[in-house]
Parts: C-alpha cells; sequence; structure tokens
C-alpha cells in the first residue's frame, strides 16, 4: 500500500510543481504589474500638474518594469510631446500602437502630433484610424482633428464634410462650439459668408465667452460692407477679452473703421 502511494505521489509531483510555478508566476507578474501602475499613475498626475521630466522619470520606471504596456508608452508620448520633443512622441505613439492596434486615443494623439508638423496626409491617416474603432468614446474628437487637417490642407470641402460628421456622431460634445467655430472658418475661405456668419452666431450663442467666433464674425460682417455690425463684433472682442490675441487685433480693426468714417 505504501508503495502504491508512494508511487502515486511521485507520479503528481510534476503536476503538482508546474502548478506551483504557475501559481508563483502570476502573483509575481501581478506584483510586477501593480509596480508598473504606481509609477504610471504617478506620472499621470504630473503630467497634469505640468511637470513634465518628473512625470517622464516615473514612465521610464514603469516601462523597465512593464516595456510592453502600450499605456505607458501612450503617456510617454504625452510627456514627450509636452516637453515639444515632437519626433520621441511619434516613436512612443507607434510604439504603444504596435502593443495595441486598436488604441483610438493614441492614433489621435498621434494624428495631432502629425498636424503641428504640417504631415497632414499622415494626421488623416491616424484620425481615419482613430474614429474608426467602433469601441472609441469620443469620435468627434478624431473627425473634428480630421476636418481641421483639410481645412489646412485647403480642401475645404472634405472639411465642412467630417465636421458634420463630429456632430452627428456626437451631438453633445463639448468641442460643438469649437467645430462650429472650424466650419465657419472653412465657409469663411470658401467665400460662403452666410453660412460662415450662420456658424460663428452658433458658436457665439453656445459659447457666449469665446473671443474668436465674435471676431470672425466681425471679419464676416465686414466683407458683407456691414460696417456697423463688424464694428459691434469687434467691440464685443474687445469685452470679453481685450489682451488676447483676437483682442488686440479687433482693436486694429475698430481703429481701421474709426479712420475710415
Amino acid at each position: 500500500m505504501k508503495k502504491q502511494t508512494l508511487r502515486k505521489i511521485l507520479s503528481l509531483l510534476p503536476f503538482i510543481l508546474v502548478a506551483f510555478s504557475m501559481t508563483v508566476g502570476c502573483t509575481t507578474m501581478g506584483k510586477t504589474k501593480e509596480k508598473a501602475s504606481v509609477h504610471l499613475n504617478l506620472g499621470i498626475a504630473y503630467i497634469k500638474a505640468g511637470q513634465y521630466t518628473t512625470a517622464l522619470r516615473e514612465f521610464i520606471a514603469a516601462e523597465k518594469i512593464n516595456p510592453n504596456d502600450a499605456e505607458i508608452h501612450y503617456y510617454m508620448g504625452l510627456t514627450y510631446h509636452g516637453k515639444g520633443m515632437k519626433d520621441k512622441a511619434v516613436g512612443e505613439f507607434k510604439k504603444a500602437l504596435s502593443l495595441n492596434p486598436d488604441y483610438s486615443e493614441a492614433h489621435n494623439y498621434l494624428g495631432t502630433v502629425y498636424l503641428e508638423m504640417e504631415l497632414y496626409d499622415k494626421a488623416i491617416e491616424s484620425f481615419r484610424l482613430a474614429q474608426s474603432n467602433a469601441l472609441y468614446e469620443t469620435p468627434a474628437v478624431a473627425l473634428n482633428n480630421m476636418g481641421w487637417a483639410y481645412y489646412k490642407k485647403g480642401d475645404n470641402k472634405r472639411a465642412i464634410e467630417h465636421y458634420s460628421r463630429a456632430i452627428a456622431k456626437e451631438a453633445d460634445t463639448i468641442l460643438i462650439p469649437i467645430i462650429h467655430n472650424n466650419m465657419g472658418l472653412a465657409y469663411l475661405d470658401d467665400y460662403n459668408l452666410d453660412e460662415a456668419i450662420n456658424h460663428f452666431k452658433r458658436t457665439v450663442e453656445i459659447a457666449p465667452t469665446l473671443a474668436e467666433p465674435q471676431y470672425w464674425l466681425g471679419v464676416c460682417y465686414l466683407k458683407k460692407g456691414s460696417d456697423k455690425r463688424a464694428a459691434q463684433a469687434f467691440r464685443d472682442v474687445v469685452k470679453i477679452n481685450p489682451t488676447s490675441r483676437f483682442g488686440l487685433m479687433a482693436r486694429e480693426r475698430l481703429q481701421a473703421l474709426s479712420k475710415g468714417n
């Protein structure tokens, strides 16, 4: 009996050792991820505080512990971008996407960096990939960005099309005033002044404290020959934000109008 029992134990020993090894492995892996998460969360907090160098130290520490975490590389990309290191930011976003091709936020942010670098076709492709993911919670962001990329390329028709799609996808997005303002700019660029005015007015209705749409409204009225309306719009800009870029430009417009009269 004893010999049979011993044989059974010996026969089961490899399986027991494998099970033990797997348990230890899972526990170690869990602790590793936990350590990386501590550095990751600290880094995110430093980003929010605008402390990019300190944030980067935390992300580098997290990457050393868990190099195959797409989220770590995504936040490293954000940090490099915050430090003005665009090429390194692009590299980190690409690493994040190699680990998780469906990472819409990484596609969108990569597109944003390409926009700044004036690589508009690359930006458009990144935004397309971001919004094509059915699980992406903010497709209006990518669609608005696509619209802006087309606008910068001089393709106002496609820009307006993507702005319209952004509104259709997320009618309650916080970007609504920005999207209407961007649509106004595209129509203004095409000299479709009535449509431009409609969108700038819509922006002003939603966000009356924004100086930019008021300024462009004034420009539209000037182009239509309505100096009184233009002057009122420029006065509103100065009232809202006198020291901003649009506030200063509005003052110049008002001075020019007063000289003309």
